[in-house]
């Protein structure tokens, strides 16, 4: 089955906004919606577009290396730089604004960068699913004067894989993935022991097979969410999976019968609370 229509339209106006801009600093995570916009700005724009990528203390260092991996294949120029959350107070903390702190320190870290390198725009991979989020970060992006070109061309998530899998882009079908601070409870500090035990025991389940991941951190409990489907492959092999987080210092493991959703940490706030954050971000 070919591209609709209506999803090549909205291909042509990314193209048509990337040329309108000519020379473009892409926040690049080597994601599927970040690398979509840094294929087809490349493919606009040409040497005109500088790929940023940051090594974080909160992403795991196989992320940070597919994603500069992925940059070469496009053949993008990769500008490779580092942010450290941890030296931000108001990150640390962990209240439900965590992301917009993380937000901010990285644009403007990057603002500064464009100054410097002489990029009138920086481009991030937002795109029309991640509004009806509860995302603190887009209220940063806006104060800091990020574009996210494709909500400016209305794609949502699976119009950007289907066309990410026409271009041949290796990571079209790749699962979602957020910083693994998003992994710990509102109002619990986020600590560099946390996220090393998430990092390995995710890193433990995806080398078992399973596709979207999240270990969810309560303490001594590990929360795992896996797609509904795989549930009862968790449950297969559960004692393997208990020998090995166990290992890293979880006195009991658990199955969220619920599955994998975006955000599950979110539950536990108010409609008001995400209504505000929402209005700010728009």
């Amino acid at each position: 089955m070919g591209i609709p229509a209506s999803v090549q339209e909205k291909d042509k106006r990314l193209g048509e906004i990337l040329q309108e801009m000519g020379r473009v600093m892409v926040a690049f995570s080597g994601g599927v919606d970040s690398t979509f916009v840094l294929k087809r700005a490349y493919d606009v724009l040409g040497d005109q577009v500088l790929a940023v990528t940051a090594a974080s203390e909160t992403f795991p260092s196989r992320e940070f290396d597919a994603a500069v991996q992925l940059a070469e294949t496009i053949g993008a120029r990769l500008y490779k730089t580092e942010v450290k959350e941890f030296e931000n107070a108001n990150f640390v903390a962990n209240n439900p604004d965590r992301c917009y702190y993380c937000k901010t320190g990285l644009y403007s870290h990057m603002q500064t960068l464009a100054k410097e390198m002489g990029y009138a725009y920086i481009l991030d991979g937002s795109n029309v699913d991640d509004l009806g989020d509860y995302r603190p970060g887009l209220q940063a992006k806006n104060e800091q004067g990020v574009r996210s070109v494709l909500q400016e061309a209305g794609f949502r998530k699976e119009e950007i894989r289907q066309l990410s899998k026409e271009l041949g882009l290796p990571n079209w079908n790749k699962p979602s993935f957020a910083c693994l601070s998003s992994r710990i409870p509102y109002g619990t500090k986020i600590e560099k022991q946390k996220i090393d035990q998430l990092d390995e025991a995710e890193g433990f389940l995806a080398e078992l097979g399973f596709y979207q991941i999240r270990v969810r951190h309560h303490d001594k409990i590990a929360r795992i969410e896996v797609m509904p489907s795989e549930i009862e492959k968790v449950i297969e092999l559960r004692e393997q999976i208990y020998a090995k987080l166990s290992s890293l210092g979880f006195t009991y493991v658990t199955l969220d019968l619920q599955g994998y959703r975006t955000g599950s940490m979110n539950e536990v706030l108010s409609a008001d609370t995400k209504a505000k954050v929402k209005e700010a971000a728009l």
